[in-house]
Order: C-alpha cells, then sequence, then structure tokens
C-alpha cells in the first residue's frame, strides 16, 4: 500500500485564502461604486478595489521579478493609472464615481 503525502509548506495554505478575500472585497467595492449604495464600508472597498485591480494586473505582467520586488512597481503602477484615468476624467469633465469605476475596470482588463 502507498501512503500519498502532502509536500506543500505549512505557511502556504493562507494564501489563498488572503487571495480570496482580497477578490471578494475589491468586488464588493465594485459594486458599492456602480449601484450607488450609501455605506460606511463604501469608500474603503472602493478605493481597494480602484488600487487592487490595477496592481494585481500590472503584478501578474512582471512575472521576470522577484516575488518579494514585483509590488513594489506594481503598486506605483496602479497609482500612476489611477492617477492618469483621473485626470483624463477631469479633462473631459467626467467625473462621477460610477464613471470611475467603469473607466477603472476597462483599462484594468485591457
Amino acid at each position: 500500500m502507498h501512503t500519498i503525502t502532502d509536500k506543500r509548506p505549512a505557511g502556504g495554505d493562507w494564501l489563498p485564502v488572503i487571495a480570496g478575500a482580497a477578490v471578494g472585497i475589491a468586488g464588493i467595492g465594485a459594486a458599492l461604486a456602480l449601484t450607488d449604495i450609501h455605506s460606511p464600508l463604501r469608500a474603503p472597498f472602493t478605493l481597494f478595489f480602484l488600487l487592487a485591480a490595477p496592481a494585481l494586473a500590472i503584478g501578474s505582467a512582471l512575472r521576470g521579478l522577484d516575488a518579494l520586488l514585483r509590488p513594489v512597481p506594481a503598486v506605483a503602477g496602479a497609482l500612476a493609472l489611477d492617477l492618469l484615468v483621473a485626470q483624463a476624467m477631469l479633462a473631459l469633465r467626467l467625473l462621477v464615481v460610477v464613471v470611475a469605476a467603469l473607466a477603472q475596470r476597462f483599462v484594468t482588463m485591457a
């Protein structure tokens, strides 16, 4: 009889849980922003969505970097991308929360 052993490290079990929680918070933030529901959690969850979505997209494109160094350019790129979207919305006079969330989602998906 052959015994099957699990060779995963003990500390790696929390990573999928943290990633799932981050996706859930970002999804709730996007939903709260798009549906215009007034809640005390709307501002922090929407801010998390506006920073996390582009940071994860940029971080996934930077696979050549070390795993510990990848968050630094990903967060910096997310901030720069958010500022560029906000500047374009100000120039076009479209500064509305729903439009901002949709524009950020469109830029992140591209």
